[in-house]
C-alpha cells in the first residue's frame, strides 16, 4: 500500500462524523423565503413567502420601510414586520394581476446589519395548492379527502392600552375529522428492569392538545405581544381565548391558526394600541 493511500486513509479515518452545529441565541441576520405561488380563480396569482430568522431566541421589530421592503408596490405590501426566531412557513402573500408574466417581487429584510432578498416568480416548478399550506407541507391524501378545513374567526375585542390584559377570542367549528387519535397509557417501568427504556424526568415534550386547537402568531407590530397561555389550546365550545399583552402602544396584526390534526386555517386580526392601562388592570 503506498504511502500516499495510507496518509489518506488516517486522514479520513480522523475526520468527524458529525459538523458541530453552533447556535445563535442573537445578532444574526433574516433570510426571506419563497415557498411558492397560487393560481386563484379569477386569473391573478399569489406568491407566498416565509422567513429564516437564524437567531434561536432573538425576536425583531423591523417596520416596513428601508430595511423592510417588497418591490415592486413600494415599501409597505403588508409584510410582516415582526420576526419570532427560526423558520416560519406561508406566513405573507402578495398577489399579483394575471398578466404578471415573467416579473418579480423581491423582499428584502435587513437584519443585525446584513441584507437578504427572495425573489417571486411565477416560475411552474415551484406552484403550490392551498391544501400544501393547509397540511402544512405534510402527506395530503387530495381534493377527495373528506377532511374539511376549519373555519375561523376572531371576536371583536375591546380597545386595548400598554400593559393591561387584553383577551383575544377565536371562534371555530369544525366537521369533527379526523377523530383525535386515543391517547396511549403512559408505561412506568418497574424498578430494577433494565430492558426498559429509561427517560429522564425533565426530557419529556410537553404534549400537544389532541383534535381542533389553536394557536397564536404575531405577524406586525413594534414590539412583542405576551400570550397566555403559549402554544396551542383545546377550543371549547367553539371557541379558544388567550390573554395578551402589550408593551408598547401602536399597529400590531395578530394571527389566529386553527387545527384539527390534519388541516389548518387561520384569520388575522389587526389591532390599535394607545396609552397606557389603568392601575391595578
Amino acid at each position: 500500500m503506498s504511502r500516499i493511500l495510507v496518509a489518506a486513509l488516517l486522514l479520513v479515518a480522523q475526520l468527524p462524523t458529525e459538523l458541530p452545529s453552533t447556535k445563535f441565541s442573537s445578532g444574526q441576520d433574516i433570510q426571506p423565503y419563497f415557498e411558492g405561488w397560487i393560481h386563484n380563480a379569477d386569473g391573478t396569482f399569489d406568491l407566498v413567502f416565509g422567513y429564516f430568522n437564524r437567531n434561536w431566541q432573538e425576536e425583531l421589530a423591523i417596520p416596513a420601510g428601508a430595511d423592510n421592503s417588497v418591490e415592486p408596490g413600494g415599501a409597505d405590501r403588508g409584510q410582516p414586520t415582526y420576526f419570532l426566531p427560526r423558520r416560519q412557513s406561508w406566513v405573507y402573500r402578495v398577489r399579483v394581476p394575471q398578466n404578471f408574466g415573467k416579473q418579480v417581487v423581491i423582499w428584502t429584510i435587513t437584519a443585525n446589519g446584513k441584507t437578504q432578498k427572495a425573489y417571486g416568480e411565477l416560475l411552474p416548478v415551484e406552484e403550490i395548492t392551498e391544501r400544501i399550506i393547509m397540511t402544512r407541507g405534510n402527506l395530503n391524501p387530495g381534493d377527495d379527502d373528506p377532511n374539511k378545513p376549519p373555519v375561523i374567526a376572531i371576536a371583536p375585542i375591546a380597545s386595548p392600552v400598554v400593559n393591561a390584559r387584553t383577551m383575544l377570542t377565536a371562534m371555530v367549528t369544525d366537521d369533527g375529522l379526523p377523530k383525535p387519535r386515543p391517547v396511549a397509557p403512559a408505561k412506568t417501568a418497574a424498578p430494577g428492569d433494565a430492558t426498559a427504556i429509561q427517560q429522564q424526568s425533565n426530557s419529556a415534550p410537553v404534549a400537544r392538545p389532541r383534535g381542533l386547537t389553536v394557536s397564536w402568531m404575531q405577524i406586525r407590530g413594534p414590539a412583542k405581544i405576551s400570550f397566555e397561555p403559549a402554544g396551542a389550546t383545546s377550543v371549547t365550545d367553539g371557541k379558544a381565548a388567550v390573554a395578551v399583552r402589550f408593551s408598547e402602544r401602536g399597529t400590531y396584526v395578530v394571527r389566529a391558526i386553527a387545527n384539527d390534526g390534519a388541516l389548518s386555517t387561520k384569520a388575522d386580526v389587526t389591532i390599535t394600541v394607545a396609552g397606557v392601562s389603568a392601575p391595578g388592570r
